[in-house]
């Protein structure tokens, strides 16, 4: 890891970078690769699946039985731990369903807004160096509890044309309603065109490689919404002198070892801290099994001695961070100066892999600096809000010199005229004038 003591203002933009990844680079390859699954549907996500996922297909879909028969293969204790985590879940994303109530805005004038659910979602599921069946937990249970009617997945098959048992389990147990074998960008392509198999959706959520990245990032411009955009994956921590180095120690690499372009930032106002850190950084590493991974991710992490915390807070508000851990002896005072991050993980008994897991919280955030300006996946992701309103002729009454005025200095006439033939400022004779208001 590299180690910086005492940085400029002027060092912070170098310090705040990511690992590099252009997905734009990667345009021209996966829109080929989209374009021909809009043309010609199954029979390009057959090819591609044998292209890049190396396996021969007789069905994308998965079927009942397969289901079924992964169900015996998930160990009875990960069954547990899956559901305990489904409870929390459902208890956390399920707290978060409120609408806004009906109100009179001014008398007459009854305003009020409608959460509707997305009919038709997708989930994206990376199969790569891990399967990653907590994402399932994370994307489907809020779909199921807004109300989506549709919930499609879709995870890259292993060389048996399988996906792993535990993606199945938590994807059946969670309510998804259709699962496919398909990974990469032609997933992506199907489940936003739609194909013989796969149903067309309204949106796309999940994480993925660059390349998946890269597709939704196209069909986002025209065709279907997606959750956010994404980047590699990243841990900060805000330590100072009553911080544990095994625990700092653990975090950082919990990060690391998720992929090589994962990023992770000690920022700690107690320069003796760093030996311990590194000192445990290097003992725990060498038993992890993902070990090689975890090595590369660390050639690009780093830790910061900035001795003000202040300073320090406004270090990490400029990196907005996916994870964010602190680790001080009044965190509660300082997370309420964290305006820019995905999730906040406050004392040391709180690691980031219990966001990952179990808390309750999503783990499908924001990264890459989009902590800014975007927010983790929540309930609110997987619906829409249609607002509506209902006037009387003497709410109209009451807002016509106001609505009048302002449609006529924008030159739209008809919208003025649309006020005054209900309030018989322009009259015809055959006109109904007859009040619909309805209570």
């Amino acid at each position: 890891m590299q180690i910086v003591k005492k940085p400029s203002r002027q060092e912070w933009p170098e310090l705040l970078k990511r690992p590099e990844i252009d997905t734009t680079s990667l345009f021209g390859t996966v829109g080929e690769v989209l374009e021909n699954i809009r043309q010609n549907g199954d029979k390009a996500v057959f090819e591609y699946e044998l292209k890049f996922d190396k396996v021969q297909l007789s069905a994308l879909q998965v079927s009942a039985e397969e289901i079924a028969e992964a169900e015996t293969l998930v160990p009875h204790l990960l069954k547990e731990a899956i559901s305990q985590a489904k409870r929390n879940i459902e208890k956390f994303h399920d707290a978060q369903n409120d609408e806004l109530p009906y109100m009179n805005v001014i008398p007459e004038v009854r305003c009020w807004q409608k959460r509707v659910a997305i009919q038709k979602v997708g989930l994206y599921i990376p199969g790569g160096t891990a399967p990653l069946f907590s994402t399932v937990l994370m994307l489907a249970i809020p779909a199921q509890l807004a109300g989506c009617e549709e919930i499609v997945l879709c995870s890259p098959p292993n060389a048996e044309g399988k996906i792993h048992p535990a993606v199945l389990y938590a994807a059946n147990l969670c309510g998804v309603t259709k699962i496919f074998k398909i990974g990469g960008a032609q997933a992506i392509a199907a489940m936003a065109y739609g194909t013989e198999s796969v149903p067309k959706v309204y949106k796309i959520f999940g994480p993925g490689n660059q390349y998946v990245t890269a597709a939704k990032q196209l069909v986002s411009l025209k065709n279907t919404a997606i959750d956010m955009p994404a980047g590699p994956s990243e841990v900060a921590i805000i330590a100072d002198h009553t911080a544990k180095p095994r625990y700092i120690a653990a975090d950082l690499l919990s990060q690391a070892e998720h992929g090589v372009d994962s990023q992770s930032i000690l920022i700690t106002t107690d320069e003796a801290l760093i030996v311990g850190v590194q000192d445990e950084v290097k003992s725990q590493l060498e038993l992890l099994p993902r070990k090689d991974l975890a090595e590369k991710a660390l050639q690009h992490s780093k830790i910061i001695y900035i001795p003000d915390i202040e300073e320090a807070i406004e270090f990490t508000n400029e990196y907005a961070p996916e994870h964010l851990i602190i680790m001080t002896h009044n965190y509660t005072v300082v997370a309420e100066r964290i305006v820019n991050a995905g999730s906040v993980f406050l004392g040391e008994y709180s690691p980031e892999s219990a966001g990952d897991y179990a808390s309750g919280t999503n783990h499908t955030l924001p990264t890459n600096g989009y902590a800014k300006a975007y927010s983790g996946v929540h309930l609110d992701s997987f619906t829409k809000k249609i607002t509506y309103q209902e006037l009387s002729r003497e709410g109209l009454s009451m807002l016509s010199n106001a609505i009048e005025i302002m449609a006529e200095n924008e030159g739209l006439i008809a919208h003025k005229n649309a006020v005054e033939v209900r309030l018989e400022r322009v009259y015809r004779e055959d006109d109904d004038y007859s009040d619909s208001w309805r209570r």
